[in-house]
């Protein structure tokens, strides 16, 4: 079942479970905070499957309805630019793999650097992030292939699908993180 879900406030209650797991990346996540059966209870709608724990569904709606990607051009102002990568691409990969190193040499060293103007080394650390994106984009590549494009076996059950759609979104975000940095940011250092 794949579903195109929009972010309108009270629209979710009455959609089945299994249909979030399955078509939005992150929902599992969710779903496991507010101890929602997810497998068993997968064709419940969401208002009774979130009263089954207690949880709130209106808090739940919200972080689901986060989660619904949307695009955005990249800010004019570099300060905007670098807090938009913090906020809505770090703190995502954070939150989802929290034990990455890459984004803390980018908010510990770099960042700091650009946000100063510049500095005559900083050709070195943007080379590094450039290098590490590349390989990134290889390993994502590779994960795509293993995935069929993030397509499902026929058959396959909620678990299955929901993985699959966390590697489709992790690809997405990745390389939409890796593009206003390529191609917005490091441009702006000459780079």
């Amino acid at each position: 079942m794949t579903e195109t879900l929009a972010p309108a406030a009270g629209a979710y209650a009455a959609r089945p479970v299994a249909g979030f797991a399955a078509s939005l990346p992150g929902a599992t996540a969710v779903f496991r905070l507010h101890k929602i059966d997810v497998c068993c209870g997968g064709q419940a709608p969401l208002a009774e499957a979130v009263a089954a724990p207690g949880a709130d569904l209106g808090a739940v709606e919200e972080e689901l309805a986060a989660l619904v990607p949307g695009g955005a051009m990249a800010p004019e102002a570099t300060e905007e630019l670098i807090a938009l990568i913090e906020t809505r691409y770090h703190a995502t990969h954070r939150r989802e793999l929290p034990e990455l190193e890459h984004m803390q040499k980018e908010e510990q060293v770099l960042f700091p650097l650009m946000r100063r103007g510049g500095h005559p080394m900083i050709g070195h650390p943007i080379g590094m992030m450039r290098h590490e994106h590349d390989s990134h984009g290889a390993q994502l590549r590779t994960l795509d292939a293993l995935t069929t494009g993030g397509v499902p076996p026929a058959g396959a059950c909620n678990t299955w699908r929901a993985l699959y759609a966390g590697t489709r979104k992790l690809t997405d975000d990745l390389m939409e993180h890796i593009h206003p940095e390529n191609n917005a940011l490091f441009p702006r250092f000459g780079a």
